[in-house]
């Protein structure tokens, strides 16, 4: 067998190593060195270049180096008879979960505002804000939606969740569909954006969306850039609609010099790092589904191309 890594890997070397301490048999190609298209049986991929997935006429299986896939779904050449695996990790879901507490708990403890006054030398206690009564709105009831939301829920926050279809999760107040989406954002202080990229969620963070926040709702976005509409954050957070922002992806990466969110005073951002792939954490899942798909076996966490996830 022989797995080809086709992409951008900020440490080839890391896979390559982690995988052949799993899996010492296993041929591994780097694109674009490859010797024979016709050997690769499988493809772990992360923003690989468009059109080249096709040149591989018996391959058996595409892997996502993370939970998203819409990096692989851009492509419009992608074969479609080939199943394409997302790796669903502890290790991602526990980072993600922490990054959004990190995020929530700043807001909640007011933390951007304190600094405000650590630069003024001024020493004055703000009025503490009661957990039980701050609303946090989960937009995607996936794994990581699903974690995130029972965490919020032990700490003692007033948790609830959207997603396409219904979802049942034991004290969060699950809203679904297109129908109950309004709802589901009233009343928000907290909306965090973990939804896959599809074309009916693109810019579904907009103008419409933060309107039906609470006055001065924060955002989170883990998702992906192009969840929300840019501009109509800066005339949110300009009217008080929303008073902040963490955002760890963004429509173009990285975020380009002269972009407005660097410098903005209500916006932190960080460089997509909310939950980064360990590859030692994750080699068990990409040697199961080259075997499985091998072998003709079933494969774990497969997406399906009609939905996009």
């Amino acid at each position: 067998m022989t797995l080809l890594l086709l992409g951008e890997f900020e440490d080839t070397q890391s896979w390559i190593s982690a995988i052949q301490t799993y899996q010492p048999d296993l041929k591994i190609e780097v694109y674009p060195e490859v010797k024979n298209p016709a050997k690769i049986d499988a493809v772990l991929v992360w923003m690989h270049p468009l059109g080249v997935i096709e040149q591989f006429p018996n391959l058996k299986v595409i892997i996502s180096t993370g939970a998203g896939v819409d990096h692989i779904l851009r492509d419009p050449n992608l074969p479609t008879d080939i199943p394409i695996v997302r790796l669903i990790d502890e290790s991602l879901t526990s980072q993600m979960s922490e990054y959004i507490l990190s995020a929530i708990l700043q807001f909640h403890r007011q933390f951007r505002e304190y600094k405000i006054q650590q630069n003024q030398q001024l020493w004055r206690g703000l009025s503490p804000r009661n957990t039980a009564n701050c609303t946090v709105g989960i937009l995607g009831l996936g794994v990581l939606g699903s974690d995130i939301a029972q965490k919020l829920n032990l700490l003692g926050f007033s948790v609830r969740g959207w997603s396409r279809t219904p979802k049942v999760l034991d004290h969060i107040n699950c809203f679904f569909g297109e129908a109950q989406f309004q709802l589901f954002l009233r009343g928000c202080e907290v909306l965090v954006c973990l939804l896959p990229l599809t074309p009916e969620t693109a810019g579904i963070l907009n103008q419409n969306t933060f309107a039906a926040l609470s006055q001065g709702a924060y955002l989170i976005n883990v998702a992906r850039g192009k969840h929300l509409v840019e501009e109509d954050l800066l005339t949110a957070l300009t009217s008080g609609q929303l008073s902040g922002a963490c955002l760890d992806v963004f429509k173009i990466e990285p975020l380009p010099e002269n972009h407005p969110f660097w410098t903005h005073p209500q916006i932190i951002i960080t460089p997509h790092i909310a939950a980064k792939t360990i590859p030692t954490c994750v080699v068990p899942q990409i040697i199961t589904a080259i075997q499985n798909s091998q072998e003709g076996l079933i494969l774990n966490n497969t997406i399906d191309l009609s939905k996009g996830y």
